[in-house]
């Protein structure tokens, strides 16, 4: 056992009619800025599909049906809040036809370390100069674009 705490987690892969995907840049006091898939910790009792639902409709505006799990992975990590977690994320990939984002559902955390939204298409990444998660995005984008 890592010593971590457990995370279970669901991740948006969240694109537009154009095909970029939405990231959010987290701006932390102990760490460079990173970019990163809307998404987050599930709550007692919450299935993943349920908290995707959540997470998207609370970091986005967008109330939308998330579907069935397209991908998944373990990762650790620290958090923004600086606990190590063992985290248990599963992804969701989810089309939208607006590119407008609402973040009143944010946090205060989140207000604080999440000012920044953008779309990014597979170039723009492949060419971003900050680091973005997960690392494999253009690969999960590749194997749901092919769903």
């Amino acid at each position: 056992m890592s010593g971590r705490t457990p995370r279970p987690a669901s991740r948006i892969l969240l694109t537009d009619p154009d095909g970029r995907v939405l990231l959010f840049r987290f701006t932390p006091d102990d760490r460079p800025p990173f970019w990163c898939t809307p998404g987050g910790a599930l709550d007692p009792g919450e299935s993943y599909e349920a908290a995707a639902r959540r997470e998207l409709r609370e970091e986005t505006g967008l109330d939308l049906d998330c579907g069935p799990e397209v991908a998944r992975r373990r990762v650790e990590f620290v958090t923004i809040e600086g606990v190590p977690v063992d985290a248990d994320e599963r992804y969701f990939a989810v089309r939208t036809e607006t590119t407008a984002i609402d973040s009143g559902g944010h946090t205060d955390l989140e207000q604080r370390v999440m000012r920044e939204w953008r779309w990014f298409d597979r170039a723009e990444l492949d060419h971003h100069d900050e680091p973005y998660f997960p690392e494999d995005l253009g690969t999960l984008l590749a194997l749901t674009e092919a769903r």
